[in-house]
Formats: structure tokens, C-alpha cells, sequence
């Protein structure tokens, strides 16, 4: 079973996410992820509608394979398209010379990933994740999951998992299903402890290992500023405000509110591994020094005693 640890690259930024980003971009941003000991990297078809994925298994393929941990997902089957312009409308600034179809039949799984390895340049992956089945709950359970248990058990793939925006049917996975791993984003955080309520304690009963992505909720805590986003969205104000206050006792404690964040979501003992996307190597860099940070208790207290986070974690 391949399991990530510490923290991870996300590369749906490299997929061009939002906007352009050129070859040599992309590679110093894999680079810098590596020097800096980085060693799991996650992917998906349907960033940049594959992109992603060449970027990542060129930029890769320098480095032994048995040294690094890479995911990809299944669920968004490619398809060729005619009809031109963009694929803006998904968040990725790339031609839309394909279309997206929702597909979890083992057919389909299958016909995916075998092209998800021929973009990386792979004959193996060590995850692969069902991508966000939130709308085809029936067929992922009943058609999606067995198909991943037939891969795992010939070979094809070490771990299998889901991974999604939200925590409750991760919850049913980890429950219902043997999966190896969970990737959940943005419902584990200094301002959505979702996941907290089912989620995290049915992964550390069951002994599933937990990937977080979305450590700073698509960017608000990573800078909170008017304009800034939440969930790919603009920040409501009250989640700025609150954001801004958590800036300002990080600093009082000698921290950024990155440093936290991230701190936040590898506290708890069912994650293994905190997703972080970027598109330089400055992101990269940055990504790496603040996870390395302390955090003093301190800080968390002053959270808790001014009513910005209401749990007890991290304890």
C-alpha cells in the first residue's frame, strides 16, 4: 500500500489553473518541490484536461520512481472535441480540444487511467482517487469502487481512495468501502472543521490515511485581502474578518497565517499528508518553509480564548 506523508504538491496549478503558465514555469515549480523534499505529488485528467499530468510526468521522470508517491483520479473521462475556445468555464486557461464525461463504470475507470499513465509516462500509480462523485454517489459505490478494488488487487495500483470537496460521503467511503486513502479539500481548516464531526474520527478508527487539500480554502488564508477567495469563490466578508483577526494574532505570536494553516490540518493524527498547490518555485519554496514553522501553543490558545476557533484541536 503506497501512503503520502508530510507535505505534497497539488498540480492543478500546472495545469493552468485560472491562467497561463509556461513549460519552464512549471518545471522550476516540480523542481523546487523536489529540493525542497517534497516526495508526494498529486495530479488529476481533469486539470488542464491533462495537462497536468504531462507537465508532472515530465518534469518527474528525471527522479527514480521508487522515490516518490504520485496520485492521479478517475471519474472525468476525456474525450476529443471539435468544438474550440477555451475550457475557461472549468477554471483552466488551455484550448478545449476535449470534453469531460462523468463516467465511474470499470470500463471507463480503466479506459482513464490507462490514459492518465500514457500522458505521465508511467506503467504504474501509486493512488488513484475517484474525482468528486458528489452527483453519481450510485455508480461510484456500485460500479466505481469494485473497479478500483479489481486494480489494486492485480497490481495496477498500490492505494486506492476518493477524493472530494466535501466530508460526507468521504465519511461513507472510509465506512462502507476498503479504501486505503481519502483526499478531502477545504473541510479541514482554521475556518471549516467539517470534517471534524464524522469524517476524521471514522478514518483514525478505521486506520484510513487522510490527504488535505485546500489548507488555505483556494486562497483567503493564504493573503486575506478584499477580493480574496473561499471555495473558488469571493470571500463572504464575514469569513475576511475572521480571517484577518487570525492574521493578526499570528503575527502578534511570530507567525504568518500560512504557518498555521497548514500546521492546522497536519496536527490531527488521521492525516497523513497536506496538499499544496502552486505554480512557482517562490510558492513552492514559501509552501515548504511555512510547513516547517512551529507553531507555538501560544497561538492556539489566544484562538480559542478570543472565540476564533472553537475546537480543542490542535492539542
Amino acid at each position: 500500500m503506497s501512503t503520502p506523508s508530510g507535505l505534497g504538491f497539488g498540480a492543478a496549478a500546472i495545469g493552468n489553473l485560472f491562467t497561463e503558465l509556461d513549460e519552464e514555469q512549471a518545471y522550476e515549480a516540480v523542481d523546487a518541490a523536489w529540493q525542497c523534499g517534497i516526495r508526494y505529488y498529486d495530479t488529476a485528467p481533469h486539470y488542464g484536461l491533462g495537462l497536468s499530468e504531462r507537465r508532472l510526468g515530465a518534469a518527474l521522470r528525471e527522479h527514480p520512481r521508487e522515490e516518490y508517491t504520485l496520485s492521479t483520479k478517475v471519474g472525468r473521462r476525456l474525450e476529443p472535441s471539435t468544438d474550440g475556445g477555451d475550457d475557461m468555464a472549468h477554471g483552466f486557461a488551455v484550448p478545449a480540444t476535449h470534453r469531460r464525461v462523468w463516467d465511474f463504470t470499470e470500463d471507463g475507470i480503466r479506459r482513464t487511467l490507462d490514459a492518465s499513465l500514457e500522458r505521465l509516462g508511467l506503467d504504474r500509480v501509486d493512488i488513484v482517487y475517484l474525482h468528486d462523485p458528489d452527483d453519481h454517489a450510485e455508480q461510484a459505490f456500485r460500479e466505481g469502487y469494485p473497479a478500483l478494488e479489481k486494480l489494486r488487487s492485480e497490481g495496477v495500483v498500490g492505494s486506492i481512495g476518493a477524493g472530494m470537496n466535501q466530508a460526507e460521503m468521504l465519511t461513507r467511503f472510509v465506512r462502507d468501502t476498503d479504501v486505503d486513502v481519502v483526499l478531502c479539500a477545504g473541510r479541514y481548516t482554521l475556518l471549516d472543521q467539517s470534517a471534524l464531526d464524522e469524517l476524521l474520527p471514522a478514518a483514525a478508527s478505521r486506520g484510513t490515511s487522510v490527504v488535505i487539500g485546500g489548507a488555505f480554502n483556494s486562497g483567503l488564508l493564504a493573503d486575506p485581502e478584499p477580493g480574496a477567495t473561499y471555495d473558488y469563490t469571493r470571500a463572504p466578508q464575514e469569513l475576511l474578518d475572521r480571517a484577518l483577526r487570525m492574521k493578526e494574532v499570528a503575527g502578534r505570536h511570530g507567525i504568518s497565517l500560512r504557518a498555521a494553516a497548514l500546521a492546522f490540518c497536519a496536527a490531527h493524527p488521521a492525516v497523513s499528508s497536506v496538499l499544496v498547490g502552486a505554480r512557482s518555485a517562490h510558492e513552492v519554496r514559501d509552501a515548504a518553509d511555512q510547513f516547517a514553522t512551529p507553531v507555538p501553543d501560544s497561538f492556539w490558545q489566544e484562538l480559542r480564548d478570543t472565540g476564533l476557533l472553537a475546537i480543542e484541536e490542535p492539542s
